[in-house]
This record gives C-alpha cells, sequence and structure tokens, in this order.
C-alpha cells in the first residue's frame, strides 16, 4: 500500500527545504515573454527564446512536481499541509474567476456602452452608415466604424458550441462517478473514468480547434475583425487554454492512479484537479450563453 496512507498522522508542519525551483520557473517564463514578444514583432530569434523558455520551464515543473508527489507518497505531509493546499487551489480558482470577470466585462462593456455611444447622434456627422448595433444582433453590422474592419459572419451556437457544451456537461459527470469510485476503492472503476474524462477533454479542444479553422476560412471571422472579433477569440481562446491545462491535470492524475497513489481518504490532488475542471464547466455554460446566443 502506498505511504500516502499515513497521511494526516505526521505531527508537524513539513517546510521543504530551501530550492532553486521557483527561480527556474521565473527564469524560463521571461524567456518565454521575452521570445514571444520578439517573435510577434519580426525578430527571428525571439522563437529561439521562446523554446529555450518553454524547456526551463517545463523540465523545472517536471522535477518540482516530482519532488512534491516523493514528499506526499512519503508520508510527509499532514493534515495541516492538507488544509493549506485546500485554501492554495481555492485562492487559485478565485483569481482565475477574476480573470474572467474581467473579460466578461469588457464584452458586457462593448456592447452596452462602447458601440451604442459609436452609432449614437453625435457621432452620426463622422460616421453615417454604421450600425451601431453588436454584431450578432444585426446582420452585416461589424461594430466598427468607417469600414475599419472587413465583414464576416457571427459564430452561432450550433453545431460544434451546443456540442462542446453537451462534452463538458458530459465530463462532469463522468468525473464525479470516478471520483465515487476513488471513495469507495475502486480503483479500476476510477481509472476506466478517468480515462473518459480526459478523452472529453481532448475531444472538446479537438471540437475548438475546428471551430477556429471554420471561423477563419469561411466566416471570415478572425482576431482582427473589431472588437466582436477580438472580445469572441479572447473568452473563447482563454477557456480553451483552461481546458487544455485541466486536461493535462487530468491526465497526470490518472497515471498517478495507476501507479497506485492516492487512497478514498487522502487524495486532494484528485479533488484540486476536480475542483478546476468543474470551474471550466461552469465558466463555458456562461460563455456559452453570452458569446454564441445573445
Amino acid at each position: 500500500m502506498s505511504a500516502a496512507s499515513n497521511h494526516g498522522a505526521t505531527p508537524y508542519y513539513f517546510v521543504p527545504a530551501p530550492s532553486r525551483h521557483p527561480a527556474m520557473v521565473a527564469f524560463g517564463l521571461f524567456l518565454v515573454i521575452l521570445g514571444a514578444g520578439q517573435w510577434v514583432n519580426g525578430h527571428g530569434w525571439g522563437a529561439w527564446s521562446l523554446l529555450a523558455g518553454l524547456a526551463v520551464w517545463l523540465g523545472t515543473l517536471y522535477f518540482w512536481f516530482g519532488e512534491a508527489i516523493a514528499e506526499s507518497e512519503g508520508g510527509q505531509y499532514s493534515d495541516r499541509i492538507d488544509i493549506s493546499f485546500r485554501w492554495s487551489m481555492s485562492w487559485f480558482i478565485f483569481s482565475e474567476v477574476m480573470f474572467f470577470a474581467a473579460f466578461f466585462g469588457a464584452l458586457y462593456w462593448a456592447r452596452v456602452h462602447s458601440v451604442p455611444e459609436l452609432g449614437s447622434l453625435e457621432n452620426q456627422l463622422l460616421w453615417p452608415d454604421f450600425k451601431g448595433m453588436w454584431p450578432s444582433t444585426v446582420a452585416g453590422a461589424t461594430a466598427s466604424p468607417a469600414g475599419t474592419v472587413e465583414p464576416f459572419t457571427t459564430m452561432g451556437p450550433w453545431p460544434i458550441p451546443t456540442i462542446n457544451t453537451a462534452i463538458l456537461l458530459t465530463s462532469g459527470v463522468t468525473l464525479t462517478i470516478a471520483h465515487h469510485a476513488l471513495i469507495a476503492n475502486q480503483r479500476a472503476k476510477t481509472i476506466f473514468w478517468m480515462w473518459i474524462t480526459v478523452l472529453l477533454g481532448i475531444v472538446f479542444l479537438g471540437f475548438q480547434a475546428y471551430e477556429y479553422m471554420h471561423a477563419y476560412s469561411e466566416l471570415n471571422l478572425k482576431l482582427t475583425s473589431g472588437i466582436y472579433g477580438s472580445t469572441f477569440f479572447m473568452l473563447t481562446g482563454f477557456h480553451g487554454f483552461h481546458v487544455f491545462v485541466g486536461m493535462l491535470m487530468l491526465l497526470f492524475i490518472t497515471l498517478r492512479l495507476t501507479k497506485g497513489h492516492f487512497t478514498p481518504t487522502r487524495h486532494f490532488g484528485f479533488e484540486g484537479a476536480a475542483w478546476y475542471w468543474h470551474f471550466v464547466d461552469v465558466v463555458w455554460l456562461g460563455l456559452y450563453v453570452v458569446v454564441y446566443w445573445l
């Protein structure tokens, strides 16, 4: 049996030794940001800086997470450590909520204030043919005056967004089944439903990639399509990135389950990933209604 079964009995609060990992992660992310900024501005060496930064970042995370897993499986984490992890994950998800609140707020402000103001009577002399209406509500509207944006077709809720909604909701159910199986000490059942959840996440990302290709090639909807294109790709793209991260978290948890990690009473690594995945589900429901239907 895994040493993790001894969790909670440790009489002290485990504090790891000084580590170079935080500094290495910061250095890797610095190279990523530097390289990305230079690459998009036409400097070829930026791509190499980006790749080097990703290599440093991912390599450091691999060893850092490996050490944390070894500490956990070695029985060094007490109940107080478990509480610390729960508070940390809660605040992390709260910070992510604020990210999306800012993006949804930008969409709200553009739709309710900025675009109608551009189409107000005061601006009719400047742009007499401009329609101060959101593109999804009026055919042909671009929400951009003076012909600064090429005509495009908005993205409706059918079929891909609706299919993706069903996929994410189903993945939430399969993840819950896996969690209850783990609590019941049914490891094989847990692993099976975890693989199903990971697969559903991959399918979701595949559909979203196809949706983007469809938007660019057939709808002429691009990131440069004014405020509509910016908010559409910002919200769906940022959410898609979170689905990708959540899928990786669930994948690593599944691999740990196959190695015998976690017990029915001690499995916060599983729970933390599940919290994150359910958060992604809830955000998508709001995004699905606001972006695709309204």
